[in-house]
């Protein structure tokens, strides 16, 4: 297992032990664990990631630390658009959605202006950050119930 994963497999249990709090450099931000298909493998993936509430929904934004590359979960939902959070302790259903244009770029800076690392990712990436909605598709949320699958490797 790479260090990466092993990092997110310390984040994801302390997660889901404190029912999504989390210390470290995650404390006090709110933070989801976004299950993905890989849109290669198949295989079932766990990412934390900080999100942002939006009308009810969630955006997560694909910046892999100012990295030049995307976070493989954001392939993954391309591929995969149908999934699901964690957030506290419950799981949602939710469809991901690409934000384009004005709304894209509205979502961004307030992102940018709560979190200033954020600023300091997309003036190291060569590339455009996307920002993904992940809208509920159930009324409902249910209760823990989690699989044990493999941690992904990225955080936004």
């Amino acid at each position: 297992m790479a260090e990466n994963d092993h990092f997110d497999a310390r984040v994801i249990a302390e997660f889901r032990a404190n029912r999504g709090r989390v210390g470290g450099r995650f404390v006090g931000a709110p933070l989801l664990l976004l299950h993905t298909t890989g849109a290669r493998t198949g295989t079932c993936r766990i990412n934390p990631v900080m999100y942002m509430p939006d009308d009810g929904r969630y955006l997560i934004f694909a910046s892999k630390a100012g990295s030049d590359r995307r976070p493989g979960w954001y392939c993954n939902l391309l591929a995969h658009p149908d999934t699901q959070i964690e957030i506290g302790d419950q799981i949602v259903d939710v469809h991901a959605t690409e934000l384009h244009g004005s709304e894209r770029d509205d979502r961004h800076a307030k992102q940018l202006s709560c979190y200033p690392i954020f600023a300091a990712y997309q003036r190291g990436a060569r590339r455009i950050i996307p920002v993904i909605a992940l809208t509920p598709v159930k009324s409902r949320a249910r209760p823990g119930g989690r699989s044990d699958v493999t941690s992904g490797g990225s955080h936004g």
